[in-house]
């Protein structure tokens, strides 16, 4: 555990807190490691989810222990062995995970640093969850199974979160995330660092995974928080792995340029209370140049090994309008509106189009982009979203009509899931028709 997450636990205090930041931060190399020592993805994940339940009983009324990953790790390793034993699994894995295991005593102090160091390689770390992602993009599972199996492993989110970010109910998203374990245990995939022809052919489904984990953390659907940096910079840190192992394919590093070009502004997008920063209000003194150097070097090296850019290269590129922009006002809206019209085209979504009329809002003013989005609602595909009565709120805002936007951003508040995000939608709606305010998104 790094410093800084060190800090972030002693300020979340005891008990169920800590054991709530202690897993969002390890909870993917937890189930990796259990995974690599287990040989086995499903049992690992259900013993992580075993160790976890054990701390939210335990470190409340005992305390926080000294290592708490050790901790979680330890006990999760107990009831991969309590799982062998139960299945009469007297192997070389049993005596394998069972060698070096005193009898007796609470997984907590010294034990769990001892044992967190003999299963704890940091040589392996970034392997053991980059071959997490791998297998939960194995083939043998859907699309959906394989994006709700790493959000939910890897990426640590829960399953409501998961389904609030598809617009599914909750009970469905769990039975879908229970099934693909089932389906990796009753096809035997190991746990093993793929060939690279593996790669080859898993590695749209890492890419998606890896997309959809980023911007979860660059724009929770969900909780008080309007970020989830942890979140991100793990997708950060996995998409620079990615674009090392393939270096020959585009899209590794389109992907890699835009969440490192959007990170970049994650330092000016909230405030020290947490509350966040809209684009026209950010102070681009504080965006990371490092970050935008280094997106704009992937940028560039995804279109010299590619034939044109794909869909995650053509957002990096609409990424870096903004970060070479001095101002909202000097930003070349009119390169984003090409650009999102040639997204639309390679990989269509509501999504992408109510994107595009943003653009065209700021490009060319809110009554060019009022029609797309329209065409958008009468798809119904963005039903249950808050996203589409937002955008809609604001354009209508800006062409005067008032009580049509106080609709749209009412239904907009009432189908947020971040509070963060509902207190933005709640000041607009406030103060709609008081102000005379630029365009904010």
């Amino acid at each position: 555990m790094a410093r800084g997450d060190r800090a972030a636990l002693s300020r979340s205090g005891g008990g169920r807190e800590a054991v709530e930041a202690v897993w969002r931060i390890e909870s993917a190399r937890i189930v990796a490691t259990l995974a690599r020592y287990t040989g086995d993805f499903s049992l690992a994940e259900d013993v992580a989810q075993e160790s976890l339940a054990e701390a939210l009983v335990t470190w409340p009324r005992d305390g926080v222990p000294r290592n708490p990953a050790g901790w979680l790790l330890t006990v999760g390793r107990r009831r991969a062995i309590d799982a062998f034993r139960r299945r009469s699994a007297l192997d070389d894995r049993y005596a394998a995970l069972a060698r070096g295991l005193g009898e007796g005593g609470a997984p907590a102090g010294g034990d769990a640093a001892r044992d967190f160091d003999l299963l704890w390689d940091p040589d392996q770390i970034d392997d053991d969850v980059l071959s997490l992602v791998f297998i939960a993009c194995h083939p043998v599972l859907s699309r959906e199974a394989q994006i709700a199996l790493t959000l939910r492993v890897v990426g640590g989110l829960t399953s409501t979160e998961i389904a609030h970010a598809f617009l599914v109910p909750a009970a469905t998203m769990q039975a879908r995330i229970t099934r693909a374990k089932k389906t990796l245990a009753a096809a035997r995939v190991p746990f093993a660092p793929p060939s690279p022809d593996e790669r080859r052919e898993r590695l749209g489904s890492v890419l998606g995974v890896l997309y959809l984990i980023f911007t979860e953390g660059s724009s929770a659907t969900s909780g008080g928080d309007w970020l989830r940096p942890d979140l991100a910079h793990e997708a950060i840190r996995m998409s620079r792995i990615v674009a090392r192992l393939v270096p020959g394919e585009s899209e590794a590093h389109g992907l890699l340029a835009l969440v490192e070009l959007t990170a970049a502004r994650f330092p000016a997008r909230v405030q020290d209370d947490g509350a966040p920063v809209l684009l026209a209000d950010q102070d681009r003194r504080r965006w990371d140049r490092a970050a935008i150097r280094r997106g704009r070097a992937a940028l560039a090296e995804a279109g010299r090994v590619g034939r044109g850019l794909g869909a995650y290269g053509l957002q990096a590129a609409i990424a870096e309008c903004h970060a070479v922009a001095p101002s909202v006002g000097e930003t070349d809206w009119e390169r984003i509106v090409v650009l999102y019209e040639a997204l639309g085209r390679l990989a269509p979504s509501p999504v992408v189009e109510l994107n595009r009329a943003v653009a065209l809002s700021m490009a060319r003013g809110p009554a060019a982009a009022l029609p797309v989005v329209d065409d958008v609602l009468a798809t119904g595909r963005l039903d249950g979203s808050h996203l589409l009565p937002s955008v809609r709120g604001e354009l209508l805002r800006r062409l005067g009509r008032v009580e049509e936007a106080r609709r749209e951003l009412d239904l907009a508040v009432r189908l947020c899931q971040n509070e963060r995000e509902r207190d933005v939608l709640r000041h607009k709606l406030a103060t709609l028709g008081t102000e005379a305010a630029p365009p904010c998104w």
